[in-house]
């Protein structure tokens, strides 16, 4: 199973007994040959019976004629349940059973699936594919608001732009990684060049979402606790390390999987280099909530030593504005996905629900960042509200001074505009 975010669900289901790498599926041929070989047929010399064979995925033995062989399903099959068990059927006449449409020796390897798992996974997935889909709209639209309005651009909104374009990159791989990829079994079978760089560029820009979130707690943090820092300083510093860390990680974590040779099926299955990427992340969270931490730390001080018509503020306000302070910043930093390596165990009763919440706050993050730091700001809001009116008025007075002028011309005389000496 793979899993997004290092920590994410979906299942993939193989449509032919090739599924696996070809080196595997060899090794498994060569060891239930040799267990034919070894296996005594003497029982079977005086009655029909179904030669032993290996079908792609399991070893099947010399079948009784008229009898029906279980075996626990393979457990190396994303999708399958090896606590279920397949069937191959040896027919009366000594000869396995042929699927009636293709015509071609058949194990039934459907009672493998279960099936209530299955359709609960391609919902989870559906939210995934949902939630990015309309982040990447909310994200495109902020961006252009962002880069559109003149007076929008400062320090603050272009560490936003930034992010918001680290997201929706972001988000548009992840669409075509289900798209192209995860529907499409053959695809991970044939293992192209491109879906391993798809795979690579995804995890960039993944790392990218966190630095950038990583950029936006240093900064907020820099300019409250540091009040003279230069925020043009910050901005570069930010642009710099945001766009270059993570060059360095997918860097040595690509140099890593090709070296050792962990690059089949467009490197969905997880590796043990998959930690090269883990630790930068659990480091970029960390360090946001410890930047977050001190930024309310601070902005209660300021709000209990606020202003004189403040003075009389109550404590409960005071906290109250502390609060909304932090959960604006939540999204921000990301720190909700402190909460994403504490899955619960399999059939645990909590399991879905965390399914449905990790994958609602992960792929409708970027909605939720759009709308906190874009759509929902006074500054937006402001002049979005200033082009409209300034649009309507003009419209409408540019149709009111056309209806004057018509008007004076259809009652004006012959010699009216004649001009009197």
């Amino acid at each position: 199973m793979y899993e997004k975010r290092f920590g994410f669900n979906f299942k993939m289901t193989t449509e032919s007994p090739t599924g696996i790498t070809a080196e595997f599926q060899n090794n498994l041929r060569s060891e239930c040959e040799r267990k034919l070989n070894e296996t005594v047929r003497s029982a079977y010399l005086s009655s029909h019976f179904c030669r032993g064979t290996f079908d792609g995925w399991l070893c099947w033995a010399d079948t009784e004629a008229g009898v029906t062989v279980h075996q626990p399903c393979p457990q190396f099959i994303s999708g399958f349940d090896p606590t279920r068990t397949a069937y191959k059927i040896c027919n009366k006449d000594g000869t396995w059973f042929k699927h009636p449409i293709s015509r071609a020796v058949w194990s039934n390897y459907t009672t493998c699936i279960n099936i209530d798992d299955y359709n609960w996974t391609q919902r989870i997935n559906q939210i995934y594919q949902t939630g990015y889909l309309v982040s990447f709209i909310a994200l495109l639209l902020s961006i252009t608001i962002l880069t559109y309005f003149k007076s929008l651009r400062c320090a603050r909104n272009t560490l936003h732009t930034h992010m918001f374009t680290s997201f929706a990159i972001n988000n548009l791989l992840w669409l075509l990684w289900y798209r192209l990829v995860v529907e499409h079994p053959s695809v991970v079978l044939h293992n192209g060049w491109w879906c391993q760089i798809l795979h690579v560029v995804l995890h960039y820009f993944l790392l990218t979402n966190y630095a950038w979130m990583l950029a936006e707690g240093f900064y907020l943090h820099t300019l409250l606790v540091f009040a003279f820092t230069s925020e043009d300083t910050l901005v570069r510093w930010s642009w710099t390390l945001a766009w270059s860390t993570p060059l360095v990680v997918i860097t040595l974590y690509s140099f890593l999987r090709i070296v050792y040779d962990h690059t089949s099926e467009c490197w969905i299955n997880e590796s043990p280099f998959t930690e090269v990427l883990v630790v930068p992340v659990c480091m970029s969270m960390a360090l946001n909530l410890v930047f977050l931490c001190n930024i309310v730390r601070v902005l209660w001080v300021k709000l209990q030593a606020g202003p004189s018509h403040l003075s009389n503020s109550t404590p409960s306000r005071t906290l109250l504005q502390a609060f909304r302070a932090t959960l604006l910043l939540l999204p921000l930093l990301g720190l909700h996905y402190l909460l994403t390596p504490f899955r619960p165990p399999k059939q645990h009763p909590w399991e879905r629900f965390y399914e449905v919440v990790s994958a609602t706050t992960s792929s409708f993050q970027g909605l939720c960042v759009a709308t906190l730091f874009c759509f929902l700001n006074g500054e937006v809001v402001a002049q979005i509200k200033r082009r409209w009116q300034f649009m309507f008025f003009r419209t409408r007075a540019n149709s009111y001074t056309a209806t004057t002028v018509s008007f004076v011309r259809s009652t004006a005389g012959p010699g009216d505009n004649e001009e009197k000496v």
